[in-house]
Formats: C-alpha cells, sequence, structure tokens
C-alpha cells in the first residue's frame, strides 16, 4: 500500500506521540517511585507486598488501552476549566438501564454537560444495599441495569460527545455477601485479615468508648455480632457493610488494583465514598486519622502513574477545617476534588432566613492551585445543618435554636414555609435531624402547584434559577443533581417500598419523568430554560475558569449575597455577583463594590441592563440577581 508524504508525516507524528506515550511509565516511576515506596513502608514495613504493588502497576500500565493514554496528555487539567459542568444521577432512576442511558447523550450535550456522576452501579447485595454502596462485586455492573459491555458503551458514547463519566468507588466496606468476606468467615488466608474480625468483644467494646455512631438511630453502634461463627465485625454504616481493614497492606494492594481497572475502561473522575473513615486506631474516633491521608496520597500517586487524565474526587462530609485537608499540599495533592458542603448547607440557610450573611462569612481558605471544590444545592443524600456555631452566634443566633428553625422549616412543618421535606435520622432525645427533599419542593414549587398559586410558583422558580446561578457560577467545579434542571418534585412513592420506606433520602432519588417533554410543560421547560442559559453563561466567559479566584463581599444589606471574581493579573475583566434572597426590593451600596476597586459602568451578563457605580445604590427586584461586567 502506497502511501503520500503527507500521510507519512502523519503516521510519523502518531509514531512519535505513541512512543512518548509508551516511554511515559519509566518517567513516572522515577518521579514517583520513591515518594510511594516511602509512604507505603511507613505504614506497613512489608517489602513482599510492596513489589507486589509495582508488578501490578507495571500490569496495569501496560494493559491501558492507547487511545487512554493518548487521553492522559490531557494530565487531569479539564477540571479547571469553566466548561466542566456535571450532573449526578441513578442509571435505573434516569433512564431504566444502561443501553437507554447511551441514548441519552445528546439530552446531556443539549443542556451543556459535560461531565456525568453515575451514582453506585456495581454490583450490590440483594435487598437493602444503601443505595448500591454495599458492593458485592467491584468487577461487575448491577444486572438490573446491565453488563460491563453496556457500562463499556456508555463511556465510549459519552466521550465521542465529550462527556466525562464519574462513578462511585466505594473503598471503606463491602457487602458482607462480597467473596472476600465470604472467605474471611470460612478462616481463609490472607482474606481472614481483610476486615476487623474479633472472637470476642473485647476490642469491639474498647473502640465504642471512642467511635462515634454513624446511623444512630436505624443502625446504631459500630459492631455486628455474628452468632452462626462466632465473630464481631466493624460495620460503620449498616450491618450488611463490613468494614475493610487498611491496615493490611494487601487491602491497599486489592484496592488499588479495583480502582484500576476502572480507569482502564475509561473512567475520567473517580469518586472515593466515605475516606475520613478508612483508617481504624483504638482509642481514637477512628476519623481524619493521619494515615488516611496519607493512603489518600498513595491513591494519587498511583493514579497519576498510571492514568494520569483521571482525577480523584474525595468524600468527606467533615468539619470545614478538616475537609480543606483532604486536597493535600500543593506538592502532594490527595483529592483532585471535594464537595463544598459547607457552601451547600450555606446556601440553603439563607433561602430560608432571607439572610446571605452566612455565605458572606464562609471562609476562602487556600486550597492547592491543581484542585477545585465541587459546587452543588441538592445531591443523593440529605442536609445536614454543619454551620459554624460561631459564625451563628456572630449574628447574634443561638446556634441550637437556630438549627431547629432549619430543621422545622425544611420539614415544612413550621408556619409561613414554602418547603416541602422530610427528616432524616430524628433524634428524639436532642430533637437533633437532617433533611430530605428535592431542590424544587425545597424551594417552594411543591407548595405551589399544590396550592394553585401563580405568585409563588414565579417566586419559587426565582428561587432555583439563584440558586443554581450560585453553584454554576461560584468558583469550583458545579454539579446538579439529576431532575433539579427540570424542578422535579418529592417523590413520595418510596413510602410504599419495603427495601426504601425507612429511608427518607429517596423521597428526592426519584423517577425521572420522560413521558411528558419538557417543552410541553412550563414549568419544567422554564427551569430547563433557566438553568441551559447559566450553564452557556458560564461557558461564555473566561472569567469562570477554575483558577480565577472569588471574593466574598461583607455587604451592609443583610439580604444580599455578593462576590467577586477577578484575576490575580486583573488581565480580565473581573464580574461582580449580587443574589437578592428576600422576596422584597432591595439596595445594594455601590460603596460596598468600589472599595474592591472596581468602578464605572458595568453591565448585567443575563439581562443586558447597564448598572453604573457612580450611583449611590443598586436596586434589585425580588429574588433577583446580578452578574456584572
Amino acid at each position: 500500500m502506497e502511501c503520500s508524504n503527507g500521510q507519512l508525516k502523519n503516521y510519523a507524528e502518531v509514531f512519535e506521540m505513541d512512543n512518548r506515550i509508551i516511554s511515559k511509565w519509566d518517567e513516572s516511576q522515577l518521579y514517583y517511585e520513591n515518594e510511594l515506596r516511602e509512604l507505603y513502608q511507613s505504614i506497613y514495613n512489608n517489602n513482599e507486598a510492596y513489589e507486589q504493588l509495582i508488578l501490578s502497576l507495571k500490569s496495569y500500565y501496560d494493559l491501558r488501552p492507547l487511545k487512554l493514554k493518548k487521553r492522559d496528555m490531557d494530565q487531569g487539567q479539564w477540571i479547571q476549566k469553566r466548561d466542566t459542568v456535571g450532573i449526578m444521577l441513578y442509571v435505573d432512576c434516569f433512564a431504566g438501564n444502561l443501553k437507554k442511558l447511551a441514548k441519552k447523550a445528546s439530552y446531556f450535550k443539549s443542556l451543556g454537560i459535560t461531565l456525568v456522576h453515575l451514582m453506585p452501579l456495581l454490583k450490590p447485595r440483594e435487598g437493602q444495599n444503601d443505595g448500591g454502596y454495599a458492593v458485592q462485586s467491584y468487577r461487575d455492573i448491577d444486572p438490573k441495569i446491565g453488563n460491563i459491555d453496556d457500562f463499556q458503551h456508555v463511556i465510549d458514547t459519552f466521550h465521542k460527545s465529550g462527556i466525562r463519566i464519574c462513578i462511585d468507588f466505594v473503598m471503606n466496606h463491602t457487602a458482607k455477601e462480597h467473596e472476600w468476606a465470604q472467605k474471611a468467615i470460612q478462616g481463609i488466608k490472607p482474606y481472614d485479615e481483610f476486615y476487623l474480625m474479633y472472637d470476642s468483644d473485647e476490642i469491639p467494646r474498647a473502640y465504642e468508648q471512642t467511635v462515634p455512631q454513624v446511623f444512630p438511630k436505624v443502625s446504631p453502634g459500630n459492631f455486628t455480632y455474628y452468632e452462626s461463627y462466632n465473630k464481631w465485625v466493624f460495620t460503620s454504616f449498616y450491618e450488611y457493610q463490613w468494614d475493610l481493614n487498611y491496615a493490611n497492606p494487601l487491602v491497599f494492594n486489592a484496592m488499588a488494583e479495583n480502582m484500576l481497572y476502572f480507569a482502564n475502561i475509561g473512567i475520567d473522575l473517580i469518586r472515593l465514598d466515605a475516606i475520613p473513615f478508612i483508617w481504624k486506631e483504638l482509642g481514637t474516633n477512628c476519623r481524619n486519622l493521619p494515615n488516611v491521608h496519607k493512603l489518600l496520597r498513595m491513591f494519587q500517586i498511583i493514579t497519576k502513574m498510571i492514568a494520569p487524565s483521571s482525577a480523584i474526587l474525595g468524600e468527606a462530609i467533615v468539619e470545614p477545617h478538616e475537609i480543606v485537608k483532604y486536597f493535600g499540599q500543593d506538592d502532594k495533592i490527595e483529592c483532585n476534588l471535594l464537595y463544598n458542603a459547607s457552601y451547600m448547607v450555606d446556601i440553603w440557610n439563607s433561602i430560608a432566613t432571607r439572610d446571605g450573611r452566612c455565605l458572606s462569612h464562609s471562609v476562602n481558605r487556600y486550597i492547592p492551585k491543581e484542585t477545585c471544590w465541587i459546587n452543588y444545592a441538592r445531591c443523593h443524600d440529605d442536609i445536614g445543618w454543619g454551620i459554624d456555631d460561631n459564625i451563628i452566634r456572630g449574628l447574634g443566633l443561638d446556634p441550637y435554636s437556630h438549627k431547629q428553625f432549619l430543621i422545622n422549616f425544611y420539614n415544612g412543618t413550621m408556619k409561613d414555609t414554602f418547603a416541602r421535606g422530610q427528616l432524616y435520622e430524628f433524634n428524639p432525645e436532642n430533637m437533633d435531624a437532617r433533611n430530605s427533599g428535592t431542590l424544587a419542593s425545597l424551594a417552594g414549587l411543591e407548595k405551589a402547584v399544590y396550592e394553585s398559586d401563580d405568585y409563588q410558583k414565579e417566586l419559587s422558580i426565582k428561587r432555583i434559577k439563584l440558586i443554581h446561578a450560585i453553584v454554576l457560577l461560584s468558583k469550583g467545579v458545579p454539579m446538579i443533581y439529576s431532575g433539579d434542571e427540570v424542578g422535579a418534585l418529592n417523590d413520595y412513592s418510596y413510602e410504599h417500598n419495603n427495601d426504601k420506606a425507612h429511608d427518607s433520602r429517596w423521597l428526592h432519588r426519584g423517577v425521572f419523568d420522560w413521558k411528558k417533554e419538557i417543552s410541553k410543560d412550563p414549568i419544567k421547560s422554564k427551569v430547563y430554560d433557566d438553568t441551559k442559559q447559566l450553564i452557556e453563561l458560564r461557558k461564555q466567559f473566561p472569567i469562570f475558569d477554575g483558577e480565577i479566584n472569588q471574593i466574598n463581599m461583607q455587604l451592609f444589606n443583610k439580604h444580599v449575597f455578593g462576590f467577586i471574581r477577578r484575576s490575580e493579573d486583573d488581565e480580565l475583566n473581573p464580574i461582580i455577583a449580587l443574589f437578592n434572597f428576600s422576596e422584597e426590593n432591595q439596595l445594594v451600596g455601590t460603596y460596598d463594590i468600589k472599595q474592591n476597586q472596581i468602578y464605572g459602568s458595568k453591565t448585567d451578563l443575563l439581562q443586558g441592563k447597564t448598572i453604573n457605580l457612580d450611583e449611590e445604590t443598586i436596586l434589585l427586584a425580588p429574588l433577583e440577581f446580578l452578574i456584572l461586567q
């Protein structure tokens, strides 16, 4: 076969690039090997296990498809780009199964979504499985939605449409039906040391003295006793979820291999579940321990060595001063992305109180430049009211009373509340609880529809748009929860399902309604169009790139939250964002903006109207927001 000079040149370029990719393992090994070995041995001091790990890593590198090695040239920098917009969903609730999901790529592309987070889809145990977080097999897909070939088709289809894929990697525990657990029960080595299992309750009782309970109501205690084989097993979450023993190097090795298996089929973002829990140590609360950070750094190094275009998202819903530690340091990244849970809680607090000061006072802690927050308003989980008590006291409020206000407001039981939700994990002893519900129902749409109140419908749609604007335009990667982009309401059908009725979080995990076209429903159409407009705005302006700073303003008017996005060198025109949480007109003094060295006339990027900062005040209509540049 003859080739033209142009074809020969193209082939030469491809060959040269392939050689660079193929030789990359040696460079990565030299760069990361010393740190990986040092970290590994500081925990395990086991040369044989370490050498087994290295052999495994080389094997996964050799098996990595060339098309993915070419994607690796991106080095994971996509998380900082403004066109990275995510949505999270359950495959069965959204599309039914994986084959049908593959056909929804056009829906995501039309909306502007470039990252799809698929909630747990690995094979779970039968019956109750904590929404899929009780994994029975790390190499098989839940048969209810398809198989691994179907999943590979989804990945390839989405990649061709410019959409990246994120999956949950449940690393703290497995289902008790997992092959490892079944072998551990039988005393088969080395699996008998894969879990924290004890012949008596002496050590479990010692742990219980210092380890808090995760679900004191529905799953009390941290251990489960199994009479049939006379063992006490560490079960932080539910009885059917057995905590892995990361003090065993073979557990780390096995989990690293499982993670790389998914990286090698094309997963772009790996969500590590419940990371604060993975290291257990007597005499501690078994949360956020130093070895957790070492383990995460090793997972990050391994990802960089084998699949550098993939990134790690950590799930650590802990105190703000603790969560930021999971980013690591500039030269020692642990997680590339973390959930901005405090931001989410502060948004809902501001919606209920019509007061933006909690958002304004949220601390902008330094994070490494290669990392980002995931900003979100709702997710598959409940809302826990973990607002900083010092901030609440600084606003002249009592933390306990204010928390009770939020719980009752979003439960829908308080007089004059517009929200409709339910309690999760209610504790009658201290009246503590968390709240469940969809974004639209918590923002007032369900109540307005039920009461046929057109004005309240209008206000609730404005709240939804305002919330989405904060999430989509703040510094970080925005993540929309499936259904919120069309104003989905609470789904109460879970109450009639024996496997779900005990868990109110299924209230906001409803089935996506594909029967009625979005365009034919005026409310769904309006919410969808608003969301799409905000996504397009985010992508249009470089000021919304991930590395651009955000400064929260301290405004005199408590009903308004505002921030400034500006580049360090002021090469880009800064934007000023103002959000009115009140159902009344509000005035904002321009002095609050001009003290940030921003002057003159500005244009709202959505409405096109002009605001002159030379005037003393800016008028914001009820629930209006302005994005000024």
